[in-house]
């Protein structure tokens, strides 16, 4: 069954980390809705990968997606400023929907304040930030939580990372 995934995404965001789950999704039959603060305006990626963005974070509610993808780069950590992103990922989080998180991805969740008691991994440089937010931080390719939360470190755990959270989606 098709799902329906928003993407989180701002510029600088590390470019293989949403390359690379967006065509597993797509090829799965899902359909990728990315989001930013103005629908319509290309947001660039550290490698100069070019995404145009689908809608205005304005326009769109949680309750509108099954699920909900946060590449990592420094994206995560822009979007984190902006409380209307924050809300977003914890409404996915509170809800019990898909949360896929890598490398610094899980800035967001810690900013939101939904990593408390979860199983997660992510990029070394914000394993003590998971830490402090009172996750459980393992260094591992992917770490699946709680039948909703996939997190990796690296752009070499994308097939582990994509793998499981195509697996969530099935569910």
């Amino acid at each position: 069954m098709s799902k329906k995934i928003a993407v989180v995404l701002t510029n600088e965001f590390e470019d293989i980390e949403y390359t690379s789950p967006a065509q597993a999704f797509k090829e799965a039959g899902h359909e990728l809705t990315v989001i930013e603060t103005e629908k319509g305006k290309t947001v660039v990626g550290k490698h100069g990968e070019k995404v145009p963005v689908d809608a205005s974070i304005d326009d769109v509610k949680p309750e509108d997606f099954d699920a909900l993808l946060i590449p990592g780069g420094f994206s995560p950590d822009l979007l984190r400023a902006d409380d209307r992103f924050v809300q977003f990922a914890k409404a996915f989080m509170n809800a019990k929907k898909p949360v896929f998180a890598i490398c610094h991805g899980p800035q967001l969740l810690i900013t939101a304040k939904a990593l408390e008691g979860r199983k997660v991994t992510g990029y070394k440089s914000i394993q003590v930030d998971l830490e402090y937010a009172g996750a459980k931080f393992v260094d591992e390719e992917v770490v699946v939580c709680c039948n909703q939360l996939v997190t990796s470190r690296t752009p070499d755990d994308l097939p582990a990372f994509n793998r499981e959270s195509l697996a969530l989606l099935e569910k």
